[in-house]
This record gives structure tokens, sequence and C-alpha cells, in this order.
């Protein structure tokens, strides 16, 4: 191998390091990532999980895919996220250090039980109820 290739592939994991390091420093896209660490989101139930807009969860998800973190499907006029089938090492080891130490958090776990509730609504039901401005209802059919 050269010196120059190894330089590359120095500078190429280091820019690689740095993109991950960033998408896992915000709060925010912890929360997405952890979301769809063991099934695929609709962006619509990743809005009504964070409760920001369309435009500011489709910026961190964008960071998290450019990452590595996320791999995105379009289906129709939805946009589907989960954490790649097979990541490279490092996006691995990434994610283990997400499942071993996020998960216990307090706002994580409330995450997944909303998560929980978020799941049993249809997506088309749940974009229809976020474009109308209208609430999640509670299993007992009282809006919240």
């Amino acid at each position: 191998m050269s010196v120059v290739f190894l330089f590359y592939e120095m500078r190429n994991q280091m820019n690689q390091l740095t993109t991950i390091a960033h998408a896992l420093a915000d709060p925010n896209r912890l929360r997405l990532l952890t979301a769809c660490l063991n099934q695929e989101r609709c962006v619509c139930q990743l809005v009504e999980l964070l409760d920001l807009s369309n435009a500011s969860i489709s910026k961190h998800l964008a960071t998290l895919r450019n990452a590595g973190l996320l791999e995105s499907r379009k289906d129709g006029r939805w946009v589907h996220y989960q954490t790649p089938a097979s990541p490279t090492p490092i996006i691995a080891d990434a994610l283990a250090l997400i499942r071993t130490h996020a998960l216990d958090d307090e706002r994580i776990q409330s995450d997944r039980t909303k998560l929980i509730e978020i799941d049993t609504i249809d997506p088309c039901d749940l974009a229809r109820m976020q474009r109308t401005g209208c609430c999640i209802p509670t299993q007992q059919g009282v809006s919240q």
C-alpha cells in the first residue's frame, strides 16, 4: 500500500467518525435513532413522537442517514426509516453504543411508551391528524 492510499483511508475514517459524532451529538437525533432501532418508522410517526415540524424532523433524519446510521425507503408519498440491515463495522459499533447506553435514559423510555400508542394509529390517519391539528386519540377514545 502506498503512503497516499493509507493517508486517504485514515482521512476517510476520520471524516466518517466526525460525521457519526455530529449525528449523535443532538438529543433529538438520538431520540429519532432509538425510535428506529428495532422497527421501521414512517416520518409521520417520528413527527408525532418528537412534536417537531416535519421540516425539522426531515433535517435530523437526513443527518442520521448521511452518517450511515439510518436508511430510508420511499413508498409512494411515505418515507420510512430504519437502521441499516448490514451496517459497516463503524456503524455497527455506533449502534451498539446507543443500544447499550441510551435505552435506559428516562426520555428514551418515555418515547418508547409513546411509540406503543403511536403504533396503534394507521400512518394515513396520523398524517391526516397532523395536517388538521387533531390530537392522538387515547385508547379510551378521548383526545389528549
